[in-house]
């Protein structure tokens, strides 16, 4: 489709929308209850309070599951016959980014070749980084389906186009079974079950949502359900990976079940790239001060995944409706990815832990054709391994960030004038 066919869809679509605007019939689609904001601290998933946390709220709960999976790491550590500090902690942290999640998955592929990948201690995922993140976390076993998933697959496999109309009286423009279907054959039992024996080792899977009800992100512990073995854990799960890819308008959100006093109520969860397009922790977590109130002493490293470039990607844009709203969308996503790089390294500066960044250089510049193009995702999927198999060039810091020299410090009479 061309831009001039897409803007003649889009006036088709919006003139669509103001007449049903005036029709009765055009009423939204039914659902519970959302929780009252007086109780959305007690509401709970499978009556288990360690299945997610509020990104922005108070982080006692996230710091005393993280507390919990470091005695498991410790007492399995031990029980092998180490002695003294535990090995170092390596985090990886995979952002948002569609199709662009190719690259991320072909790095961690080509860092597997190279014999230098880590273990990490701890995965995040959000929107696609979801999607890569089990498969990331379970190790370079699983490397032969995250490169299917992100070299054979197409938009075929992700969504199903709704008509105009539909669409309107619907919740979304597009259908996302094809995308629930496709979590299916890959995330099964048998994965859940190796999450959840993982877990036990005090290694951390945690995934990004945006409850859009309270406009607020949410943090889920895929390690906790997996290891809580509910016959429902994994269909949470699929709820939880769609939802974390289901862009607010073009996705249906994904409607998820709670309870509060022996009442249900449903919370509509959309993207977790709405809230933050990558994350590692709850920033109001001092690591630092946990590690000196515990006696701990262990280096830390992390790694960030940035599917995206991050440099200003110039384009002339049409003087269109269409083209200005997806050309400012687009910079607002990206504005706010390299906010979050900030946030995180800001984070990771207070607490002690080496940061490391890697994102898609600005030397690709294949042009995407449609979403979810599998060529395009194949060349994208071979620049990342290609670069990650040569030793891939870390970025110390964020994108335009320049670190402040260290100082000598004043010798007694410098001091004094």
């Amino acid at each position: 489709m061309t831009r001039s066919d897409r803007f003649l869809s889009l006036r088709l679509w919006l003139v669509v929308a103001a007449m049903c605007l005036l029709l009765p019939s055009c009423a939204s689609l039914t659902r519970l209850n959302a929780v009252p904001v007086a109780a959305e601290e007690q509401a709970t998933v499978f009556g288990l309070p360690g299945a997610r946390y509020w990104a922005d709220g108070d982080p006692a709960a996230f710091r005393q599951a993280m507390v919990d999976a470091f005695y498991r790491e410790a007492a399995l550590y031990r029980t092998a016959g180490h002695e003294g500090a535990l090995p170092p902690a390596e985090y990886l942290a995979i952002s948002g980014g569609g199709e662009n999640g190719a690259f991320g998955a072909g790095l961690l592929v080509g860092w597997t070749a190279a014999k230098t990948r880590p273990t990490f201690k701890a995965v995040t995922g959000i929107s696609t980084g979801a999607l890569t993140a089990p498969f990331a976390f379970l190790g370079p076993d699983y490397d032969d389906e995250l490169k299917e998933v992100y070299t054979t697959i197409s938009a075929q496999d992700i969504l199903q186009p709704r008509w105009y109309i539909t669409a309107l009286l619907q919740d979304a423009l597009a259908d996302s079974t094809p995308l629930r279907r496709t979590i299916g054959r890959y995330v099964d039992q048998a994965m859940l079950d190796a999450i959840a024996a993982e877990h036990a080792k005090g290694r951390v899977l945690l995934i990004g949502t945006t409850n859009l009800d309270a406009r607020r992100p949410v943090i889920w512990n895929i390690g906790e359900i997996a290891a809580s073995r509910d016959p429902e854990a994994l269909e949470l799960v699929h709820d939880i990976l769609v939802a974390s890819a289901a862009i607010p308008g073009a996705f249906p959100p994904v409607m998820i079940d709670v309870e509060v006093d022996g009442e249900t109520y449903e919370e509509m969860h959309v993207d977790g790239g709405a809230s933050a397009q990558v994350f590692v922790y709850p920033p109001g977590l001092d690591i630092r001060a946990l590690s000196r109130e515990r006696h701990v002493t262990r280096e830390r490293r992390l790694y960030v995944i940035r599917n995206a470039r991050l440099d200003p990607d110039w384009a002339q844009v049409e003087r269109s409706t269409f083209s200005i709203l997806e050309r400012a969308v687009s910079s607002l996503i990206q504005t706010q990815g390299v906010g979050d790089l900030y946030r995180i390294y800001l984070a990771a500066e207070r607490d002690g832990i080496d940061f490391n960044l890697a994102y898609i250089p600005d030397s690709f510049t294949t042009p995407l054709k449609e979403p979810f193009e599998t060529q395009y995702m194949k060349e994208l999927f071979q620049v990342g391994y290609d670069l990650a198999v040569d030793g891939y060039p870390w970025a110390e810091v964020p994108p335009g960030y320049t670190a402040p020299e260290v100082e000598p410090p004043l010798d007694s009479q410098q001091a004094v004038r």
